[in-house]
């Protein structure tokens, strides 16, 4: 651990993972010790219908017993608490609260607004972790971690199985602690250790951002940031963008938020559904056309006929066009992806 964190003590630990993350989890875990006194609250990106079985896994993994996070389920240090499928889960008061507003970074949960939210809490005293994964969730969070005065942490890239989420933390926030997830354990444990007494703090209320979102936009207050002529991936509302530490955010009125990774990404894939769409209403219409030429032809009615069987051809030609675009533009992403 560097001179920098050896007088740091931290009191919760926040950690988000995606893709590659459950081995990352399970040896970070595994070095933590059974008297570690901070708590850990961890989000995974999930399905979000799907039915998660990380608190079992990281039971076994380690000595802390991990539990799904609950609402209202007061924090206590020295156990895990792991995001359930389709909620964000935020910190508040030094209680879980669960919140099913609107999606960040394409996900429910998303890592940004648990790190956001613990930082307001548990201010200087939270840790940061961003382990493997793809895109860039995470990063704003951290970033507000270590405006807070938290310490920030991050997956050596080399050892991540997917490196873009702890590489692009690096690269913005440049983490306090870059090394291997054990090796990040390890450093956590330390900084739990021998943490004095919590003082008394009064009860404050933290406000996930996403509600902020939606009071704004039953009021006549701007939105923050500046108009991008953009729209949303989901909702196709208006787009603002913010830029804050070097970190870009865009963001609807109702609360959507991207960085600049996930929303290039999320607008690559409306252009790809929409190319995909098209292709497909060209090949209906051909069809169309071909039995409408057929019903004319059998009346006898030849130059209709073949007016209609023209159109047809031209909407196969037409057809081609979009699917050889679509094929490319797909292929070029996955190129794009891989050399990110």
């Amino acid at each position: 651990m560097s001179a920098q964190l050896e007088n740091r003590r931290v009191r919760a630990v926040v950690i988000g993972a995606s893709a590659g993350g459950i081995e990352a989890l399970r040896n970070l875990v595994s070095a933590l010790p059974p008297d570690f006194s901070a708590a850990v609250l961890v989000v995974l990106h999930l399905a979000p219908k799907g039915t998660s079985v990380l608190p079992q896994i990281l039971s076994r993994a380690g000595a802390l017993p991990a539990v799904p996070a609950e609402d209202g389920m007061p924090i206590e240090g020295g156990r895990i608490y792991v995001a359930p499928p389709d909620c964000h889960l935020l910190v508040e008061n030094r209680a879980i609260r669960l919140d099913h507003g609107p999606r960040t970074n394409g996900h429910r949960p998303a890592i940004d607004p648990l790190f956001r939210s613990a930082a307001n809490t548990y201010v200087p005293e939270t840790a940061g972790v961003v382990l493997s994964g793809v895109l860039d969730d995470g990063t704003a969070g951290l970033m507000a971690i270590k405006k807070a005065g938290g310490v920030t942490l991050a997956q050596d890239p080399s050892e991540a199985v997917y490196d873009m989420m702890p590489r692009t933390a690096i690269e913005i926030v440049s983490p306090d602690h870059i090394g291997t997830a054990h090796e990040l354990g390890e450093t956590l444990a330390r900084l739990a250790a021998g943490a004095p007494p919590e003082p008394y703090r009064p009860p404050r209320l933290v406000r996930d951002e996403g509600e902020d979102e939606v009071v704004r936009g039953t009021s006549e207050d701007a939105q923050p940031g500046e108009i991008t002529g953009l729209t949303c991936p989901e909702c196709n509302g208006a787009i603002w963008m913010n830029e804050e530490g070097g970190v870009v955010e865009y963001a609807c009125r109702i609360g959507h938020r991207y960085s600049a990774e996930t929303f290039a990404a999320m607008q690559s894939e409306r252009v790809e559904s929409a190319l995909w769409t098209a292709l497909r209403s060209l090949e209906e219409r051909a069809v169309l056309y071909r039995r409408m030429a057929e019903r004319h032809r059998a009346r006898g009615n030849g130059r209709t006929a073949e007016r209609f069987s023209l159109r047809a051809e031209s909407a196969v030609h037409q057809a081609h066009v979009v699917r050889s675009v679509a094929e490319q533009f797909a292929s070029d992403t996955v190129t794009e992806e891989g050399v990110a």
